[in-house]
């Protein structure tokens, strides 16, 4: 039986509050995962604490980035430390408990079927908790959107709780990824779809952060919304 090595991918910035009892949390559902927290130096000291329980804990990994430089690109750096090491399965969840790490094992038994698997929160099944409507508007309306200009049926392209197997990762080109925040869990989906391999959506209940601030911005939901035109005409830079 072949073994299963699984990484989880956490980017964190300002995460001092919800790290350890995350880093917890997800040893305790796959104990044999490793994880890796990529951290974009958070002034409050996130990388530190990590850095002490990696100290105590060989599981626990830190790559940290000099400055803040968007979700996507952490996950880009969190992806290739992955494909230089022996993991056969590279999962990635945020760091504030959005995602419940008991979803984990769920998904990574589903990973043996796809190439793909998606937390999706507009799935039947799927929720979201704690959020006021005009954020549950937005989302919505954000995904229609996606699903509209790209023309594919995935429900939840915006959500960011994913399981790659490791040739689905080594499929997706990374030095040709264009979208630096919340576009990325767009195209990342959209460029496998192209593909031809398999993406299969799960239902997840999406709960919102207690601690801590949503890093969500203006600027990162138009960056999404001019990215799907463009990967819809073929008009994407590749990373040098």
């Amino acid at each position: 039986m072949l073994l299963i090595q699984p990484l989880v991918i956490i980017p964190t910035y300002d995460e001092r509050e919800n790290i350890e009892l995350l880093i917890d949390a997800v040893r305790r559902v796959l104990p044999a995962a490793h994880l890796l927290i990529v951290d974009d130096n958070s002034p409050d000291g996130t990388a530190t604490i990590v850095l002490d329980r990696a100290k105590r804990d060989t599981a626990v990994h830190l790559l940290q980035r000099d400055r803040k430089a968007g979700l996507g690109t952490a996950y880009l750096s969190g992806f290739r430390w992955a494909l230089q090491r022996s993991y056969t399965h590279v999962l990635q969840m945020d760091a504030d408990f959005s995602h419940d790490p008991q979803v984990l094992p769920v998904m990574l038994e589903k990973a043996q079927e796809v190439d793909l698997v998606l937390g999706s929160r507009w799935v039947p099944s799927g929720s979201v908790v704690g959020w006021p409507f005009h954020r549950y508007l937005l989302s919505r309306c954000a995904n229609y959107y996606a699903q509209w200009v790209l023309g594919v049926g995935i429900r939840d392209l915006t959500g960011g709780f994913k399981c790659f197997r490791r040739a689905t990762l080594e499929a997706l080109e990374l030095e040709k990824v264009e979208a630096a925040n919340y576009g990325f869990q767009i195209e990342t989906t959209w460029r496998l779809l192209q593909q031809g391999l398999r993406v299969a959506e799960i239902p997840i209940t999406f709960v919102e952060r207690q601690f801590g601030r949503s890093k969500l911005t203006g600027n990162t939901i138009s960056e999404a919304a001019l990215l799907v035109w463009r990967l819809r005409s073929g008009r994407v830079r590749e990373r040098g």
